[in-house]
């Protein structure tokens, strides 16, 4: 309970009857502001406990409305030392408070323009001898911008004279007549002492007179002031040409090789050197009166009317444009201009030759990258065309021998087993080479890397061999990427089948995943800290040699010997790990085994109702009837695509472009239950179709597919599903069947 009088219930807005008969701790910490209220009850509690005083600063009030309130006590004991009651005064401190925190406000706006400004700021105070006569000053205070505009560090507290012992004098007058008579001041002069150094000056007194303060605040207009005196001493020298015609100016104005010209602030030639006919041809009577403009390659006036402009208003302007020869040629011209009154005085340098080189360089490099280019085009084709007449004679050969009659049946099947497979692989170089180029249409979905991994090792002993021991090291929890599961499983067998041949087939190969981790900077490019899952292969084979290690991304680029590899597994993995927006890493010394290292960018764990990985391949089955129209420009390919979905029990009907394909549909379909389109067509595209028909018949399902879209690569499928070429009947039917079972149009590209 606690007692008080009428001075206390008003501070806190309560009756004050309940104070003089006993208040209820609670009522009385109600009106204590939320955020003092803890602190208030800890120390009473603690003021209790220990029998020690009481000081305290809280607001009291409610509503907004709070005053400030200084309470003061003691804990008083029994004789058993028990504590027995507290007493205490209280006293409004709301207007002293106030001005404390207004001055705290003032202080930290002080402090925050102090520190932020970019003019250097300094506060010194005069230092007098013996016989009272000041002789230097002592720096109080120096802000950041100080020492980055004067090069002088660890001021504070230091003379002005250890840091310039020749200081001008001046300088010591001028601020000693600020402190003494409190009148501000403004100037700019050059510190001989600070490397010549021009700066802007403003001084004023700091604090009461008695304080012999000066606060200083200048900027370095070094860089200013010389070209100024650079452009002054031009400006004195062609006026004191047009003035007084003297033999000095005569020699400067005439021998001169640059371009020199006084123009009004209308740009109109008052004057030009006699380095305007060497340079372009004309004579100064064809100049003189004329516009500047008038002389300018068309593609320049406009561009140049506004830095003529700009400097007429700024006083000083650097640019180029291309000024007219006589014989109809252009030549390029360096200008530095300058403004005094109503003239403007012009400086210009005939740049042609180095920007013509600089054309001729750039040329050269482009020509460069173009021999590069063609070089890699020619060793990509000549790969390409070995791999797939590779793969070629295999399904020529095995389709002579099926068209035997009397082939037998056990024949027969390893023939079209070969045929079969054969596609397949150049199916999986295609998108290798697809990969690599990061033109490959990938199907992202969310993933565990931990548990794929987990699944790839352990069926990498079928590709690596008995004698190699394969070692998984997971992380501790789960890690989640968004990428294409079928390239990522493809890049980790590619590097495995590459450390396993680094190997000879013995050893041992460490696959290692770690999350949450930055990416490195790569081969020239910045890193980012992700974060990243990093899945790393580390073989105990013969390492690679610095020059090779170099190339072991290049398409086609290989080490092994003829026929045991196309030089395309590890484009693919540095193609998938750019495409998913991660890189590739590799690390090697001959004779101490190769890691490589996927970088992929590692996301939140997906939502419950997100599925993690949805692959649950629909079973296959044939048609039932239901009408498809096949859109496919290539007559071959169409034909056969309506020939194989009849043979598996489909109506189909064939247009031969989008444009036909959409007059066929009308506004209601015309009785077709699913469009199969092809991506890549003259005109409308096939996306733009399942676009248009989203659209216009959003419960018409839409097929599409390809073989490549560049479309498709760089901008994704648009949610809609896909279906790669090449293509077989069975996956035809199945994702046939499966859109048409879902009753909704699926885009597939």
């Amino acid at each position: 309970m606690i007692e008080g009088d009428r001075r206390f219930a008003a501070f806190f807005g309560l009756d004050s009857s309940l104070v003089t008969t006993g208040l209820p701790l609670e009522n009385f910490l109600d009106r204590i502001h939320p955020e003092d209220r803890a602190s208030v009850t800890q120390d009473i509690d603690a003021a209790f406990s220990t029998l020690r005083d009481y000081a305290k600063e809280y607001r009291v009030g409610g509503d907004g409305n709070y005053r400030w309130l200084m309470e003061r006590g003691r804990c008083y004991a029994s004789a058993h030392g028990r504590p027995l009651r507290y007493a205490g005064t209280v006293i409004d401190v709301t207007e002293q408070k106030t001005t404390q925190l207004r001055l705290h406000e003032s202080e930290e706006r002080y402090r925050s323009l102090f520190e932020s400004i970019d003019a250097g700021f300094c506060i010194i105070e005069m230092i007098f001898d013996d016989d009272g006569t000041p002789s230097d000053y002592r720096f109080l205070e120096v802000n950041p911008a100080f020492e980055r505009h004067t090069g002088l560090t660890d001021a504070v507290g230091r003379r002005v004279r250890e840091f310039a012992p020749a200081h001008e004098q001046h300088w010591f007058d001028t601020y000693g007549r600020v402190a003494l008579t409190g009148e501000s001041h403004r100037f700019e002069n050059v510190a001989e002492a600070l490397d010549g150094r021009w700066y802007d000056v403003y001084a004023f007194r700091s604090g009461d007179p008695d304080s012999r303060r000066v606060a200083v605040l200048f900027n370095d207009v070094s860089q200013r002031r010389r070209l100024e005196l650079q452009l002054r001493r031009l400006n004195e020298t062609l006026e004191t040409q047009v003035a007084e015609r003297t033999a000095e100016r005569d020699r400067v104005w005439r021998n001169a090789r640059d371009l020199l010209a006084v123009l009004d602030r209308s740009g109109i030639f008052r004057a030009v050197n006699p380095a305007w006919e060497a340079t372009l041809g004309f004579r100064s009577d064809e100049i003189l009166g004329k516009s500047f403009l008038d002389f300018l390659a068309p593609e320049d006036v406009e561009r140049s009317r506004d830095a003529h402009a700009a400097a007429t208003n700024e006083s000083l302007s650097n640019f180029e444009n291309r000024y007219r020869h006589v014989d109809g040629s252009f030549r390029t011209i360096a200008w530095q201009t300058s403004v005094e009154g109503d003239l403007v005085y012009a400086y210009g340098r005939d740049v042609t030759t180095e920007r013509e080189r600089q054309e001729q360089l750039a040329h050269a490099q482009e020509a460069l990258r173009q021999s590069q280019k063609m070089e890699a085009v020619g060793q990509l084709t000549g790969g390409v065309a070995h791999d797939f007449n590779n793969l070629l004679t295999i399904i020529r050969s095995s389709v002579d021998f099926l068209r035997r009659p009397d082939l037998p049946d056990d024949r027969r099947k390893r023939y079209m087993d070969a045929v079969s497979d054969t596609v397949d692989r150049a199916a999986k170089l295609t998108g290798q080479l697809l990969a690599f180029a990061r033109r490959q249409a990938l199907k992202p979905e969310v993933f565990d890397v931990g548990a794929r991994l987990g699944s790839v090792a352990d069926m990498l002993d079928t590709v690596t061999g008995a004698r190699i021991k394969v070692v998984t090291q997971l992380s501790s929890g789960p890690c989640f990427v968004r990428a294409d599961l079928s390239q990522f499983e493809t890049a980790l067998v590619n590097m495995a089948v590459n450390a396993r041949d680094a190997m000879d087939g013995e050893g041992t190969l460490t696959l290692r995943l770690d999350c949450s981790v930055a990416m490195p900077a790569l081969r020239g490019h910045v890193g980012a800290r992700g974060p990243f899952a990093a899945v790393s292969l580390h073989d105990t084979g013969s390492g690679i040699s610095a020059q090779t290690l170099g190339r072991i991304f290049e398409p086609f680029f290989t080490t092994k010997e003829v026929g045991r590899g196309t030089g395309l597994g590890l484009s693919q993995v540095f193609g998938f790990a750019k495409q998913s927006g991660g890189d590739v890493a590799v690390a090697s010394e001959p004779g101490q085994g190769t890691t490589f290292t996927l970088y992929l960018p590692e996301i939140e764990a997906p939502e419950e109702n997100e599925p993690v990985r949805g692959d649950v391949a629909d079973p296959a089955a044939d048609g039932t009837g239901q009408r498809v129209l096949v859109v496919e420009d290539n007559i071959e390919v169409g034909q056969f695509a309506t020939q194989i979905l009849q043979d598996l029990g489909y109506d189909t009907v064939w247009a031969a472009n989008a444009e036909e394909a959409l007059d066929m549909l009308g506004t209601d379909g015309a009785g077709v239950d699913v469009v199969f389109s092809d991506v890549v067509m003259p005109g409308m595209g096939g996306l733009a179709l399942a676009e248009e028909l989203r659209r216009r018949l959003p419960n018409l399902p839409v097929v599409l597919a390809s073989g490549y879209s560049h479309v498709l690569a760089q901008e994704g499928a648009h949610g809609f599903e896909l279906l790669h070429k090449p293509y077989s009947a069975e996956q035809l039917s199945r994702i046939l069947r499966r859109v048409s079972a879902r009753g909704r149009r699926v885009n597939v590209g």
